[in-house]
């Protein structure tokens, strides 16, 4: 049984698993097109295996077929990376010393498997493009969890506060770059959050609500965390070898050039499309960004009013349901939307026609940061800019949406605004960077982490429940019923991962880029922000773990050597926190009471004044903390400096040999004789030596000049006497 045992945990010594769905497909041309699979997967040196999955399906396990095939893809692997600048030194020729110098860890293997299936035929991969022209009913490829390591992962995990660097290299080693700097990012931000927690919550004990204090701290925190990023992902690159990666571009298969020019530097043919041609269609950037933000903008501008007519001006029964009317409308329209926009966003991305992977998903990510932009810090930029300023003025011409209460009112003095003794609520904004701040991170963890978690295991009890009830009639007794007893369990296992949705990165990055706008732009309204981020980031950190290992498929290990895009959405919210802080300090700094509708009270020089100074400063600190940073050692820059010397002085040994720096073996000292110079003139004179010859043959040896040289100084120096006086 020991046996079987331990193949379970090896996963059966599986690469990847195919999933081969022929539904929509006659028997002919699902066969047909199952042998074309086979076929290619052979052609690149990969064994499979076939078995029965869910619901028409199969289920096609892939590894590389022997190592000698693994070590000429590493090999070439690596040279690649060397010709790139990503490897200082240039790999090994002898492959199996290639593996014991630097062994291969399981993230490599697994992201060169997934290279050779995916890549083109050109590039000698597969070119298996899931759901794609000839491989449509290729679902999903997909490598298998290693539940031991997952369980470990997050029972260390559930242990400490702070997780460790050799943690992350962990991360690294199974899941690849991708996912390991977005764990080592949140990691990063949540010991960064300690200092602003423990100041926030001081500030807001001592100080009060928008203090300028608390105000400057904060920006410089911002800054100094953002360029110390910049730092860290810099140095995780070199200890992951990964420095220097995005240069490898992969050309995205839905790229269509326009015309095929040949390169002047290598002469080689490639495929172009002018970039004038898509400058012209990434102008429709704009409408897009003016038609998202009007879409959202009228959506949340609407859903305001009517819930500041509610909560400030209705005062008729079932006052305490209607004011939930506006949070169901924005949870039902905006998310519907955001939908619609986002694939609006695509398509237009997909128009620009990005010749790389990297330059697509970049452009995409930019679009997506304006939705998430607007949806999640509008309505607070509407409360601290609009309602608290010009509530006096704008309150009144709510009347417009008396509809949402009119059936419940009991006469129209309960609708109608009250000319005189109507006072703005300036615990509003408070109480809403509260929600956005806390609520809605409870909620976020419950819909991400909590909520899936219930509907699988309801979906897999309902299908247990279905198959045996269909058993117990005489129907299909369903797919297990000829898996062999030692396959059994892990082919349960791999049609309930075949099931599991795939991970995307990209939506934990961006959940916290648009936390960490929250705490730039409005903590200076409830310092106490840093705190709830605090708590939340830890659990974020271990749910994010339990959600990769038991609610995902096992993400594909991709290589990266930065969060991507986000940095720049980072340094974006910086700078956008600079302004917006001193925007809020200078309406509110009266006892956060602010202009309470009066926008006469309101100086625009001055307050213009304020953002003026404000950002400037923000220049000139973000200059300075990223000299003072640059100046910084650290022992990512040390690594690579030592890889560069060991290159130098490989290369200097293999050009000149051990004995490179050596004196040269000294000549016989034999005694210079009358005879012995007779002999050398005669020499001089039968090889018609020059004058530079004669030149150099006057000291025979290096014993012979420092003999000279010495005999000069003796007789040049000056006397001892003299030196003296």
């Amino acid at each position: 049984m020991a046996p079987a045992v331990n193949a379970l945990h090896s996963n059966f010594d599986v690469d990847y698993v195919i999933t081969y769905r022929f539904h929509d497909s006659s028997k002919a041309e699902a066969a047909k097109d199952f042998q074309n699979l086979a076929q290619a997967l052979a052609k690149i040196g990969l064994a499979i295996e076939v078995r029965n999955g869910e619901n028409c399906s199969l289920l096609v396990f892939v590894k590389v077929a022997s190592d000698e095939r693994l070590q000429k893809i590493v090999y070439r692997s690596r040279v690649r990376d060397w010709l790139y600048g990503i490897r200082a030194a240039q790999p090994d020729r002898e492959t199996q010393h290639l593996l014991t110098s630097e062994p291969l860890t399981e993230a490599e293997r697994l992201r060169l498997v997934h290279h050779i299936i995916t890549s083109p035929k050109t590039e000698g991969g597969a070119g298996i493009t899931p759901k794609h022209g000839e491989w449509k009913n290729v679902e999903s490829i997909f490598c298998l969890h290693d539940h031991a390591f997952n369980k470990e992962w997050i029972k260390t995990w559930a242990k400490r506060t702070f997780l460790k660097v050799e943690d992350l290299d962990d991360i690294r080693n199974k899941f690849g770059e991708k996912v390991a700097y977005y764990f080592a990012f949140t990691q990063s931000y949540f010991a960064f959050l300690v200092f602003p927690a423990a100041f926030g919550f001081s500030a807001w004990v001592l100080l009060g609500h928008f203090s300028t204090i608390y105000a400057v701290v904060n920006c410089l925190w911002a800054v100094t965390f953002v360029e110390y990023w910049k730092r860290q992902e810099v140095d995780l690159g070199v200890r992951w070898g990964v420095k220097g990666v995005s240069a490898i571009q992969e050309k995205r298969r839905d790229f269509q050039h326009e015309k095929e020019v040949r390169d002047p530097v290598t002469g080689e043919t490639v495929q172009v499309f002018p970039a004038t041609k898509r400058l012209q269609r990434q102008i429709l950037q704009l409408p897009f960004a003016l038609v998202a933000a009007l879409a959202l903008g009228i959506v949340i501008v609407t859903c305001f009013g009517i819930e500041i007519f509610l909560s400030e001006v209705y005062n008729g029964p079932f006052k305490s349901v209607l004011v939930f009317l506006p949070t169901i409308l924005l949870t039902g329209l905006v998310p519907t939307i955001t939908t619609i926009l986002t694939d609006i966003a695509t398509r237009l991305n997909n128009y620009e026609n990005w010749e790389t992977t990297d330059a697509y998903d970049s452009a995409l990510t930019q679009k997506i940061f304006i939705l998430n932009f607007i949806t999640s810090y509008l309505p607070i930029f509407l409360t601290a800019f609009v309602y608290v300023p010009f509530g006096s003025l704008i309150v009144p011409y709510l009347d417009i949406f008396q509809l949402t209460a009119r059936p419940f009112a009991e006469n129209e003095k309960q609708l109608v605004t009250p000319k005189a003794g109507f006072v703005i609520n300036p615990d509003r904004l408070r109480k809403q960077v509260i929600y956005f701040t806390v609520t809605a991170q409870i909620v976020n963890f419950a819909m991400e982490t909590i909520v899936p978690y219930i509907k699988r295991r309801g979906f897999h009890k309902y299908q247990e429940m279905k198959t045996t009830r269909a058993a117990k009639k005489g129907g299909d007794p369903g797919v297990a019923i000829n898996d062999a007893p030692e396959e059994k369990e892990f082919l349960s296992k791999v049609r309930n991962e075949a099931e599991l949705d795939v991970y995307d990165v990209g939506t934990d990055l961006r959940e916290m880029v648009v936390q960490f706008g929250y705490l730039s732009l409005f903590s200076v309204v409830w310092p106490v922000t840093a705190v709830s981020f605090l708590v939340n980031n830890w659990i974020e950190l271990r749910s994010d773990a339990a959600k990769i290992c038991l609610e995902m498929q096992r993400p594909t290990p991709y290589r990266a050597d930065s969060i991507g895009p986000w940095l720049d959405s980072l340094g974006f919210l910086t700078w956008m926190g600079s302004i917006t802080s001193a925007a809020l300090v200078y309406l509110f700094s009266n006892d956060g009471l602010g202009p309470d509708g009066t926008p006469a009270d309101i100086k625009g020089w001055a307050l213009l004044l304020s953002i003026f100074f404000s950002e400037h400063i923000y220049l000139a600190v973000r200059l300075g903390v990223r000299l003072a940073i640059s100046k910084m050692d650290s022992p990512g820059m040390q690594k690579e400096r030592a890889e560069r010397f060991m290159v130098r002085k490989r290369y200097f040994q293999e050009a000149f040999g051990e004995d490179a720096m050596e004196l040269p073996p000294p000549l016989d000292t034999e005694k210079i004789t009358r005879s012995s110079l007779e002999e050398e003139a005669r020499m001089s004179s039968m090889r018609n030596s020059t004058a530079p010859d004669h030149f150099w043959q006057r000291q025979r040896s290096w014993e012979e000049s420092a003999q000279v040289g010495a005999g000069l100084i003796e007789k040049m120096a000056p006397a001892e006497s003299k030196k003296k006086q």
